[in-house]
């Protein structure tokens, strides 16, 4: 059985630049960090709750982006009070890609990217959500 998302894994082309990224916008803290065979730097993995993880690479070469790439489209993170949210984001610095609005599945969103233009769905679900009904 499912029990949810253990981890969303995404390379990094500056690793301290995105942890803090994650840390200041998002609040996910360091929790450890992993080598390869080589004692090389490998993933850090950031805390999401006690069961949800981001994990970080070391990317080891150029990352690749294509307009027809279709393998990743956004990471979205659900929210309590996104207004607040959004403006504890932009009052630290963090540009909001996109401002709050609603959703056609009536919930409330904002977006924002991380250091490597990874975009992040912000989400406050709405009374009338269509996911909860």
């Amino acid at each position: 059985m499912v029990k949810g998302i253990a981890h969303l894994a995404f390379q990094v082309t500056d690793m301290e630049r995105a942890v803090r990224f994650y840390d200041t916008a998002l609040g996910f803290r360091r929790k450890f960090t992993l080598e390869d065979d080589q004692k090389n730097p490998w993933i850090v993995y950031l805390q999401v709750n006690e069961r949800q993880f981001i994990e970080l690479f070391y990317a080891k070469a150029p990352l690749l982006r294509s307009a027809g790439s279709v393998s990743y489209q956004h990471l979205c993170i659900e929210v309590e009070d996104i207004r607040g949210v959004a403006a504890k984001l932009e009052a630290s610095g963090i540009r909001l890609v996109h401002p709050v609005i609603r959703g056609l599945d009536h919930n409330w969103q904002c977006w924002i990217a991380d250091p490597d233009g990874n975009p992040i769905e912000l989400m406050e679900y709405g009374e009338s959500a269509l996911q909860l009904a």
